[in-house]
């Protein structure tokens, strides 16, 4: 299958484990060992209403290409299947937008601007 003909959701989904593996290997580089802790410290970077803050201040930045912004858009207008247990329809949108640009860079093995995203991110939750 071509990268092109990956759905949102798909995309969306492995963004999800890519998103997740990046925080879980942050937060145990800075020392994080308990699991209820590490439970508690992921979920302010790979919850729904964390991702879509996220996306909120890339977007704001203009931080995606053309090119990017058109798979932003191809995960956050997906007709999920699934409904988000905490949070509402636009911010669980907006999330698997995010997660779908993760798996997007990461199937076409984009890793430096992979990296580029992370970091942005990681600067972005750090302010918060």
């Amino acid at each position: 299958m071509l990268l092109q003909e990956y759905n949102g959701t798909s995309l969306a989904y492995m963004g999800d484990a890519v998103m997740s593996l990046f925080v879980r290997e942050m937060l145990l580089s800075k020392g994080y060992q308990k699991p209820n802790v590490l439970q508690k410290k992921s979920v302010e970077w790979v919850s729904a209403k964390a991702q879509a803050r996220f996306l909120e201040v890339l977007e704001t930045e203009g931080f995606f290409t053309e090119e990017e912004w058109g798979i932003v858009l191809r995960g956050r207008n997906t007709n999920p299947k699934t409904k988000a247990k905490n949070a509402d329809v636009i911010t669980y949108r907006k999330s698997t937008g995010l997660e779908a640009i993760f798996g997007w860079l990461y199937l076409k093995q984009d890793y430096k601007r992979l990296k580029t995203l992370w970091e942005r991110i990681v600067e972005i939750g750090e302010k918060s």
